[in-house]
């Protein structure tokens, strides 16, 4: 699958609101947000999550089949930093090397704005942990009972990638 990847516009927004309940819905470990909460949410939150974020997407013959998040640090004492959140890749889009074409555009990005850029990822999930580390992020971090689903409890590795030279 030949894939194209750009930033999300506010034209973007039912089809970002109609991957990003797939995502929660299918794979609700790895999100912090419930699909319950976020079927609620106005298309107008999506609309604003696009505004406020630097999301890119993925596609694939006309379709947005990816997606991931990148967020600076509001605090001042915080700005170099930034965090990759809600990467998802459907299941068809997989392999085809898209979700390292979207982490990439997404990390050039980051390095114009922050000099660290973070995420989390939970540890059950082999997969996205090995993908992770082929972009250069390193464990920092154990978040124990990061996350609880249904009465069960996930930890979330806790990574971080130097964007520029001043990072040490």
């Amino acid at each position: 699958m030949a894939g194209q990847v750009r930033r999300l516009t506010a034209r973007d927004a039912q089809a970002f609101r109609d991957i990003r309940l797939e995502a929660v819905e299918r794979h609700p470990e790895s999100f912090a947000v419930s699909y319950e909460r976020e079927i609620e949410r106005p298309q107008e939150a999506f609309v604003e999550m696009i505004a406020d974020n630097a999301i890119f997407g993925g596609f694939g013959e006309g379709e947005l089949v990816g997606f991931a998040g990148f967020r600076p640090q509001s605090h001042p004492k915080l700005s170099h930093r930034g965090n990759l959140w809600g990467m998802y890749v459907k299941d068809r889009a997989r392999g085809s090397g898209l979700a390292q074409d979207i982490a990439k555009a997404l990390i050039d990005h980051a390095r114009a704005h922050v000099d660290w850029l973070e995420l989390s990822v939970t540890r059950e999930n082999e997969r996205a942990r090995r993908f992770y580390e082929a972009l250069g992020f390193e464990t920092y971090g154990l978040q124990r009972d990061g996350l609880r689903l249904d009465g069960r409890s996930y930890d979330l590795e806790l990574r971080a990638k130097a964007l520029t030279a001043t990072a040490r």
